[in-house]
């Protein structure tokens, strides 16, 4: 029978291979690590629940309503407090919470009157339709301000991709809001024009989109995917070569036991970009997967600190905050973590989830870990009233975090979709090539298992496109 090797125990390879064995069709899920869930990891201690990658999915698109269905896990699923939906950005050293309406814009303290009414003027801006890539920052710049690109757009760039918007491509990290103005013309007018047709495709934007979690973490889902996958999940286990031959790919692999090979029809790729340049490949078509190693992966410390409530100044009632680079602090941002979800923190306690490092200040994240928690409590110290030491104190250093969409990353997904045409029953999928959210990872997966039963059915290369 025809079975797919899926490369990486993430979230996109186990979407796929959960959804690829509903389907009757027999998958090998190959993970280089002891553990699934790639960025997902969740720590249980001392009543204490940290989260040291994503914190919360968004609910992005009803397939990934579908899946926490279909792996029977919505008796588990958590919303999030509904008086936990503030976010703060800093300005003048101090959290300020975004405003939620027009009417709030217009009077907030996080932006000076030229900027709101830059914000007013952006319909009336010309549009650029040249197809040239531009980064997020001159977008911004062109559309708004820089005051709204230093105060704004530059944390929440911080936050979601840990880069730096003077290198970010608007086309490949943003292509909706690209979208919005290659299509209307101005970003005010597509979103109010373009909230039909997101709601006729079921899809909802991502500042809009429901956040959601599991009683004991993230890790929920990983966990559960690989339980429902059973005896396909092999860890500890790299593969090293895959060889292309007349009836599919002979994937070679090492383990704890030695190497070897097995037979597949079909191979996912769903690891890293990184990983990636390191595989061989022999097929009748020349690859060189090399390229890839230029993706980058700047790194990034998660700490996740506790205090006593009594301790922190500030209510932490919202989502959390978001550090643009001009406002002069080391962190990033942080989650309050314990406000958006219950048993995060012991009663009486408060639990933040703080990270540092990324395209900002790389050389921070791999401080030693008693020097990372002084920095991370100094900031904290000025900005939430932190004081005391921590109850609960734990990090986690990601060499290589996340993969940057910067100017030029379409030639990345250019070549993918070339050696995938090229090299039947080879396919791509996951963060470094359809999104970096989890909600992004899923979807890829997903994505990811049309085109494989497609293939499969088919024999065609035209069903990797």
């Amino acid at each position: 029978m025809k079975s797919v090797a899926i490369i990486g125990g993430g979230i996109t390879g186990l979407t796929a291979g959960f959804y690829l064995q509903r389907a009757g069709i027999p998958v090998t899920v190959y993970e280089a690590s002891g553990r699934v869930g790639g960025a997902i990891q969740t720590l249980r201690r001392d009543g204490y629940l940290a989260e040291f990658g994503p914190n919360t999915i968004l609910e992005t698109s009803p397939k990934i309503t579908q899946l926490v269905t279909d792996a029977g896990l919505q008796s588990r699923r958590l919303n999030p407090d509904s008086a936990a939906e503030a976010r703060y950005v800093v300005r003048y050293q101090r959290p300020i919470e975004m405003p939620g309406s027009p009417l709030g814009f217009f009077t907030t303290p996080l932006f000076t009157l030229g900027a709101k009414l830059a914000v007013m003027r952006e319909p009336f801006r010309p549009a650029k339709r040249d197809g040239q890539e531009e980064s997020i920052a001159n977008f911004v710049r062109r559309r708004l301000c820089a005051e709204f690109l230093d105060h704004a757009i530059d944390a929440l760039v911080g936050g979601i991709y840990a880069g730096d918007p003077e290198k970010l491509s608007v086309q490949q990290a943003f292509p909706k809001l690209a979208a919005l103005e290659e299509k209307y013309g101005s970003m005010i007018k597509g979103q109010i024009l373009g909230a039909r047709e997101r709601k006729r495709r079921g899809e909802v934007a991502k500042d809009r989109a429901p956040k959601f979690s599991f009683d004991d973490g993230l890790q929920v889902l990983p966990d559960t995917l690989r339980e429902r996958l059973g005896g396909a999940v092999t860890l500890n286990t790299s593969v090293t070569e895959l060889a292309q031959n007349t009836h599919g790919w002979t994937v070679g692999f090492k383990s704890p036991a030695g190497t070897g090979q097995a037979e597949h029809s079909v191979v996912l790729y769903a690891g890293t970009a990184f990983r990636l340049a390191e595989l061989n490949i022999v097929s009748p078509t020349s690859v060189d997967l090399k390229v890839f190693s230029e993706i980058r992966y700047p790194p990034v410390a998660s700490v996740v600190l506790g205090f006593r409530r009594e301790d922190v100044a500030h209510p932490c009632n919202g989502f959390g905050m978001l550090i643009p680079r001009i406002a002069g602090f080391k962190i990033l941002g942080t989650i309050f973590s314990s406000a958006l979800f219950p048993n995060r923190a012991p009663a009486g306690h408060l639990t933040l989830t703080s990270y540092i490092g990324g395209e900002r200040c790389p050389e921070l994240a791999s401080l030693p870990e008693q020097q990372l928690f002084n920095v991370v409590c100094k900031d904290l110290q000025v900005l939430l009233g932190v004081r005391g030491k921590p109850t609960f104190q734990h990090t986690v250093f990601w060499p290589r975090a996340i993969p940057q969409y910067n100017l030029g990353y379409g030639k990345f997904r250019t070549l993918m979709t070339d050696i995938e045409n090229r090299t039947p029953g080879l396919f791509f999928a996951g963060h470094y090539r359809d999104g970096i959210s989890v909600g992004d990872s899923i979807a890829s997966g997903l994505n990811s298992v049309e085109r494989v039963e497609k293939f499969l059915k088919t024999g065609n290369v035209s069903a990797n496109k």
